[in-house]
């Protein structure tokens, strides 16, 4: 029956490989049932709603993944956009977080439209592979401000706007330590490498008397308070535009990269380097996003992460639903996840940072007309503490060097068309 629904045989795979996948993918991206919470937390959700949300949207979106797509792809909800929609929608400006998961649900649902059209095609082809990259390398910078500030180790300043924190206190320390050992485990590929970081660090602080402990295991908590507490028609208000419009954008692409650079690994896509079945691929990773801010958090994405399963062995849906598995198994472990501090997730943010931030590498530097705009966006999502302003910023310079350049030809119709009402909202005042 497995070989029927699945096509084990047919994609050299058999059940043994893909549980095994599935629990390799799981260890390498189990960190986010501890950090996505206490990133929710810090909005104002209950934390114990917002672990079993997250544990229940990865399974969901993996679940969707497995069945619908057949392809070895797990999701959850995404690093960098919960911090944009903690610190930028939230707290940066003002909306309540059920306005924001409203907006969530919303860029969902257009998801699900783009990705039921051609149009889909037509968005991804437009975007420059310049700004693709720097979103992704500018999202990395932004988690790395945030995974600082949280360790202690910059912290504000009148004078200069941040500085350097007290490195002697155990937290900053802790937390250094944290991402030194991360990074060894991750270069000898030891699966879960962020996973045993993060609880090191928190079991090194709390043998230490820096942080509690406050259990292990428990019936998992209610989820009452984030179900279909979304405020849908609050998000349709026109200020939130943007918003929905940052969240779309960013999930779209995510989506889209990890597809592509985890089927190329797996020997799923053709010759010519086209993915079979991006439709479904695609309409489960939109569902998935609808889902969870239905459940109650932020954006489901495709984990890059999966590459690890991938490298295991798995080739089709059944090691999503292994990790889909994993998910629900682990909303036995609240108390754990509520006993992890800021600085022992704070590694794991600054980690995943710097692979982020690796897409630099990709960018035309010797090019000013990509190299310019790539540097503005990458640069302005932390600055800003916002990807929506990092992605405006990005569109309005390339369209602009480009035209000024005399090469406004290698501007595509949509890049004009976005750019333009990027410009537009930035000079009404958003």
């Amino acid at each position: 029956m497995l070989d029927r629904l699945f096509a084990l045989r047919a994609r050299g795979s058999s059940v043994g490989t893909e549980l095994l996948a599935g629990l390799t993918t799981f260890l390498t991206m189990a960190y986010i049932i501890i950090v996505n919470p206490a990133i929710l937390a810090e909005a104002g959700l209950p934390h114990g709603a917002a672990f079993v949300a997250t544990c229940l949207a990865a399974a969901l979106g993996s679940l969707l993944m497995g069945l619908i797509a057949n392809y070895p792809i797990a999701l959850a909800p995404g690093m960098g956009l919960n911090a944009y929609f903690t610190y930028t929608v939230v707290l940066g400006q003002g909306h309540p977080w059920p306005v924001a998961l409203g907006a969530v649900f919303l860029s969902g649902v257009v998801f699900l439209i783009l990705v039921a059209t051609p149009a889909r095609e037509a968005i991804i082809a437009a975007i420059p592979r310049g700004l693709k990259l720097a979103i992704s390398a500018g999202i990395g910078l932004f988690l790395g401000l945030i995974a600082l500030k949280n360790a202690g180790i910059v912290v504000a300043s009148p004078a200069t706007l941040v500085t350097l924190g007290p490195l002697h206190r155990p937290e900053p320390l802790l937390a250094v330590a944290g991402l030194l050992l991360m990074a060894g485990l991750e270069a000898r590929r030891v699966p879960g490498a962020i996973l045993i970081g993060i609880l090191a660090t928190a079991a090194a602080g709390m043998a230490l008397g820096v942080s509690p402990f406050g259990g292990l295991v428990a019936a998992p908590p209610a989820l009452a308070p984030t179900w279909l507490a979304m405020d849908v028609g609050g998000a349709f208000d026109l200020g939130l535009a943007t918003i929905v419009f940052a969240f779309l954008f960013v999930v779209l692409f995510d989506n889209v990269g990890t597809l592509v650079g985890v089927t190329h690994r797996s020997g799923l896509a053709d010759a010519e380097g086209r993915v079979p079945g991006v439709g479904r691929v695609l309409v489960a990773d939109a569902l998935a996003v609808a889902g969870g801010a239905m459940l109650g958090t932020s954006p489901t994405t495709s984990y890059i992460e999966s590459a690890a399963g991938i490298r295991a062995g798995g080739r089709t849906g059944l090691t999503a639903l292994t990790v889909a598995a994993l998910f629900l198994l682990a909303l036995l472990f609240s108390p754990l996840a509520a006993s992890i501090p800021p600085y022992a997730t704070a590694p794991a943010l600054l980690f995943v940072a710097c692979l982020m931030a690796g897409g630099l590498s990709g960018i035309a530097w010797d090019d000013v007309t990509e190299a310019v705009p790539a540097a503005i966006t990458a640069l302005a999502m932390p600055l800003t503490f916002s990807i929506a302003h990092g992605i405006a910023f990005g569109l309005i310079s390339f369209a602009a060097i480009k035209l000024l350049a005399g090469r406004g030809r290698e501007v595509s119709l949509t890049v004009w068309i976005l750019a333009a009402a990027a410009l537009a909202h930035a000079l009404l005042g958003g």
